[in-house]
């Protein structure tokens, strides 16, 4: 047998194999990056190019960024797929976002009212009213991207995440980019995306950082520059516009800005391997609530490039598509770290927090308290960071920038059946005389002009002082028997009264907290009733016949709990406001006087049953006990509204001041269908018994005497809510329409 030739064969095929091995390592893989540009709400087309290049197994080596393609790349690199990203950008309430909205129940129980009552705040400055730097401090976008990187955060270089990444910033001291590689992520991807007037600038090592699409809006050559073979590039930037598009002030000043990004572009358009553009003409950097749409955009802009998308796939599952990422749903805090305060103590803001070293508490307990925090307005910043050192347990690192302005003004506006227009005027100021007080005054002009005056040294969940003053009026034709006994009544011929009503309640008062939503005050009142009319005759025919003026001097206490998620619309939570009034003394107007109280309270509990759907159940009662010959602090049922004086209660179906009595019991079922976002169509129903006595006759517990039944439509705007409520009363046989523009004060 010749064995030569299988010897030579043999040679042949090893030298092939050899030489097969050294090209393949003298020619690697190309690496690949992606560099994704900004904006806004367009960038949302990323994750449909994400999810084309996870579907085809192509490797992503680098991934840059700029605004809202820093937060999408970022988010990519740190182990989510496209597929991950599109779910939780579903999820996101944009509106939240970027109002920065904060849950009712992070505010300080004593400002809760203050929440829903102003339309405009304004910092107030040696006597200067200034703007706010942005619209929003970017709290809940902090929120929102700490959560979602928190498997990342123990890394501070960039370049070890799953997939390397970096991002540009712009200094807005000297205009120049700043590629960001290092430090805390969150805080990094918020700089990039710190859209001037909408979000504020992000202070990272000392620099002032704003929107990198400012300086570049797509960071290719940076990209280039780490080695990369191949860029895939996409673009979602916007055109020049016509003349016929540029209407507006902003349009313009948006061009101005695309000249220097379209001019560049022309030259890195030629430097991008694949370069991407999504069809976005149709949709604004904030068209987030058509982000099924641009999502589709990115999807079919990146199967326009599907050939050579698969050249560059490897076939092998994606790095993104390996990792699974772990909702956190609890944590343990071994140690907390505090630093950037100095008028508030640490103690103070720990406080706030809830927070406990040791203590294991939910993740959404652990947010809850961070948005107790900021809901104070006591700090301009708050950036923290988790790391994490063991399952479960991590370290706490917070940094806080105290606000420098703690004066503001505020302004709202109001109109409503009872009192008419009315403007409110408000001035806010911490810190008057101690660190944790806060006064403050409105002046309320109109058809009635009011004020109202507080004063709180807050202490928390210990006894806190505070001081009340509230001055209210109005012209209405009330029920008659709210001033005249029953032969008074019958000698006049008098059902129906005009009259002029003026209050002046004071109030000092401590206070304490239970848990955080329960509150108790205690303390002393002196309150000024003046009553007149034109409609009654005096001694003096030029001078109105007064029914009332007279000071009364009582002591008070009241019992509240609030945990509604909205005032004027709630979905859930639960309201109780128990008051009882001692009166002690009155003035001499009143004849032989004797002792009275005045005990009254109301409960709520709402809840929803489908994201359109919620009901309000309601109830509430009130009596009187001792002497019961002055009629003037009586209730009175009737009309519609917040924050009514006194004993007045509203009841739909009747005018205000219709039906008096000193006792009453009441139930309101209300049914709010939010038939579009902010817009409630509401079916109520209330049923009420009041007359003298009806605790003592058992009347309370009879069917009820009277009832309304109302359908009512409400648009939630920026000046609160604007009602109209059509109700009908089967006792009377008559309707009555309600109408009121903006916040009740």
């Amino acid at each position: 047998m010749n064995i030569k030739p299988i010897i030579l064969t043999l040679f042949i095929l090893a030298s092939l194999s050899a030489k097969a091995q050294n090209e393949i390592t003298e020619n690697p893989k190309p690496k690949v990056g992606l560099v994704l540009s900004g904006g806004g709400a367009k960038g949302l087309a990323h994750i449909g190019v994400l999810k084309v290049i996870d579907s085809l197994g192509v490797k992503i080596d680098y991934v840059a960024g700029t605004s809202m393609g820093s937060i999408i790349g970022a988010l990519y690199a740190s182990g989510y797929s496209g597929k991950q990203l599109d779910s939780i950008f579903q999820e996101i309430d944009f509106d939240n976002i970027i109002n920065d909205n904060l849950p009712r129940s992070s505010t300080a129980f004593s400002e809760r009212g203050n929440m829903e009552k102003y339309a405009v705040k304004l910092p107030f400055n040696n006597f200067k009213i200034t703007l706010p730097s942005a619209l929003s401090r970017g709290h809940n976008t902090y929120s929102l991207f700490s959560k979602l990187l928190l498997h990342v955060n123990q890394l501070n270089d960039f370049s070890k995440l799953p997939i390397p990444f970096f991002c540009i910033a712009t200094n807005i001291e000297t205009g120049k980019q700043v590629v960001l590689e290092h430090g805390n992520l969150t805080q990094s991807i918020m700089a990039s995306g710190a859209l001037p007037s909408l979000f504020q600038p992000v202070n990272i090592n000392n620099d002032i950082l704003i929107d990198g699409g400012v300086v570049n809006n797509y960071p290719i050559d940076e990209l280039r520059a780490k080695g990369m073979d191949i860029i895939i590039g996409v673009d979602v930037q916007d055109g020049l516009a016509t003349r016929e598009e540029l209407t507006s002030a902003p349009q313009v000043l948006f061009q101005l800005n695309n000249f220097r990004t379209i001019n560049d572009m022309k030259l890195k358009v030629k430097k991008t391997d694949v370069y991407i553009k999504p069809n976005i003409t149709d949709y604004n950097v904030v068209s987030f609530n058509q982000g099924n749409e641009i999502i589709k955009s990115g999807k079919f802009a990146a199967l326009s490039k599907l050939n050579i998308l698969r050249e560059l796939a490897n076939h092998s599952p994606n790095i993104n598509q390996k990792l699974k990422i772990k909702p956190i749903d609890s944590v343990t805090l071994k140690n907390i770290d505090v630093k950037g305060n100095k008028n508030y103590t640490r103690a103070y803001i720990l406080g706030k927090l809830k927070l406990k070293q040791d203590e294991k508490i939910s993740y959404n307990n652990f947010i809850n308290g961070i948005n107790n925090l900021v809901a104070t307005n006591n700090f301009q910043s708050l950036e923290y960071k988790l790391i994490n050192t063991d399952k479960e347990i991590y370290d706490l690192y917070t940094y806080v920038k105290e606000a420098r302005v703690n004066t503001f003004f505020k302004l709202g506006l109001h109109y409503d059946d009872l009192y008419k227009s009315a403007a409110l005027l408000n001035l806010t100021k911490k810190q008057l005389l101690f660190k944790n007080d806060i006064a403050s005054l409105d002046i309320i002009l109109g058809d009635n002009v009011r004020y109202n005056f507080e004063y709180l040294i807050d202490k928390g969940f210990y006894w806190s002082v505070g001081v009340r003053s509230r001055y209210n009026q109005f012209h209405k034709n009330i029920n008659a028997q709210l001033l005249l006994d029953d032969d008074q009544i019958t000698t006049t011929g008098l059902n129906k009264i005009d009259v002029k009503l003026r209050d002046q309640t004071n109030q000092f008062y401590l206070q304490t907290l239970f848990r955080r939503d329960f509150s108790l005050s205690i303390g002393g009142e002196h309150k000024r009733l003046e009553i007149n009319s034109e409609t009654i005759s005096g001694s003096n025919p030029d001078e109105d016949f007064l029914f009332e003026k007279t000071d009364y001097l009582s002591l008070f206490g009241n019992l509240k709990l609030d945990t509604y998620d909205n005032k004027y619309f709630p979905r859930k939570g639960m309201y109780f406001n128990g008051d009882l009034n001692i009166y002690l003394h009155a003035s001499g107007f009143v004849e032989n006087f004797k002792d009275f109280s005045v005990a009254k309270g109301d409960i709520g509990y709402a809840f929803s049953v489908s994201d359109k759907l919620a009901f309000n159940l309601q109830t509430s009662g009130g009596f009187k006990l001792g002497d019961k010959s002055n009629r003037t602090l009586d209730f009175a049922l009737g009309g519609y509204g917040n924050d009514l004086i006194n004993n007045f209660i509203p009841f739909l179906g009747y005018d205000f001041i219709s039906l008096t009595g000193n006792s009453f019991v009441k139930a309101t079922v209300i049914a709010d269908f939010e038939v579009l976002k902010k817009h409630h169509i509401t079916l109520e129903g209330n049923w009420a018994n009041i007359d003298d006595n009806i605790f003592d006759s058992g009347e309370w517990l009879t069917l009820p005497n009277y009832r309304g039944y109302t359908l009512g439509y409400a648009i939630e705007t920026f000046l609160g809510p604007v009602q109209a409520k059509y109700s009908y009363s089967p006792e009377q046989r008559q309707t009555t329409l309600f109408f009121n523009i903006g916040f009740w004060f």
